[in-house]
């Protein structure tokens, strides 16, 4: 298993049990996600596809919800920007993951900033599209997840700056 982590803050962010796909020539990841109905006792989806031989449990629970899996599996937190305080946020990312790139992989720098300013300003022109997520952690610094959905309107999936991801095999 391959997970997923931010470089800044250490949380944990998604992990290879979901589909992924990169985006903007390897800048950014999409990870397809889902709604799922979780109750209070249960357990945690990591993404992996149910047996095919499992039988319906039965009527859905009183204290049940339908989240988006990839949300509860990894805890992330819904947080709100406005488009300046995005630009603003975003301007600090960026030089916090060039710096990254710089001290762990130099090489990369160059594209990832051709790259990068690309995607963001696809991102901006699409921006009332996205709801926010950072790390369980919260912290202001670490990476925000962008959820859009699909052509369908049903599908929800996440767009994640891949050079703030630091890759652990597990």
């Amino acid at each position: 298993m391959i997970l997923y982590r931010d470089v800044i803050s250490g949380d944990e962010i998604v992990s290879d049990a979901y589909k992924i796909t990169e985006i903007g020539n390897g800048v950014a990841i999409e990870v397809d996600c889902k709604m799922i109905t979780v109750s209070g006792n249960q357990d945690f989806d990591i993404g992996a596809n149910p047996s095919a031989e499992e039988e319906d449990d039965g009527p859905i629970p009183e204290d049940a919800e339908v989240v988006n899996n990839v949300v509860y599996s990894f805890r992330l937190q819904e947080t709100q920007f406005d488009k300046a305080s995005y630009k603003i946020y975003m301007k600090g990312y960026m030089k916090s993951i060039r710096k990254y790139l710089q001290e762990n992989n130099p090489e990369r720098v160059p594209e990832f900033e051709k790259e990068a300013v690309v995607l963001f300003k696809k991102i901006l022109a699409n921006f009332k599209d996205y709801e926010f997520y950072v790390g369980e952690s919260m912290d202001p610094d670490g990476a925000v997840l962008l959820l859009n959905y699909r052509e369908d309107g049903v599908t929800p999936y996440f767009t994640i700056f891949k050079d703030g991801l630091k890759i652990e095999k597990l």
